[in-house]
């Protein structure tokens, strides 16, 4: 336990800012976070990826949620320096600590693919939005092809434990859909220079079912 522990204080953070900070994957957040706007919460925020994204003529404030002491730490200085009217919060999305139908806008990327419990975070992210709010997502997970598919199972029990829980057979779109989530694609396709067992994206805007 001892030494799970270290590689998830240690080596966890420094593997997740290498691979969100791929030349890529910026690319892809340029297409979802610049859409943000009013008040805006970040679930998994730490590492601060997102900030320099942003629109600040439409975002009024960004507060934010990360289980990852370092990436926190990480994501309030990048925040002090950009200026931003922002509360990050240690926390899992399984339990928010913000009140309901608090946020304007919900920015998710890279991060439901790892969380413990999906359907719950999914019932938490409806539960802060206002109604009318939108949910951003860019999230990578499962792939379309048969062949591919197959290969990520067989890596996921292997790859989970290493990359802070991330499930490579999560499907972003369908998820939403099943928990209460009317679904907006605007694109998917697979990341250029990366395996494509690790590749597949999803990115859209999703609302509240009924809101």
């Amino acid at each position: 336990m001892r030494l799970r522990g270290l590689y998830d204080a240690h080596v966890t953070p420094r593997l997740i800012a290498f691979a969100c900070g791929r030349e890529g994957i910026g690319d892809h957040r340029r297409l979802v976070v610049p859409l943000a706007e009013g008040h805006v919460f970040e679930i998994g925020c730490g590492g601060g990826f997102n900030q320099a994204l942003y629109d600040p003529a439409k975002v009024v404030s960004l507060s934010g949620i990360d289980p990852n002491e370092k990436l926190l730490e990480q994501a309030r200085a990048s925040a002090r320096a950009f200026g931003w009217d922002a509360d990050m919060r240690y926390g899992r999305g399984e339990d928010i600590p913000f009140p309901d139908s608090r946020f304007d806008t919900v920015v998710c990327t890279y991060t439901l693919c790892s969380v413990e419990h999906p359907e719950r975070v999914l019932r938490e992210l409806r539960r802060i939005l206002k109604p009318g709010g939108r949910l951003l997502f860019l999230e990578h997970g499962r792939a379309p092809d048969a062949e591919i598919l197959r290969w990520q199972k067989r890596v996921e029990p292997f790859w989970k434990p290493l990359a802070g829980g991330c499930h490579l057979t999560w499907a972003a779109g369908a998820s939403l859909r099943a928990n209460g989530f009317e679904v907006e694609p605007l694109g998917q396709d697979y990341l250029g220079g990366v395996p494509r067992i690790f590749g597949w994206m999803e990115w859209g805007v999703a609302r509240r079912r009924g809101a």
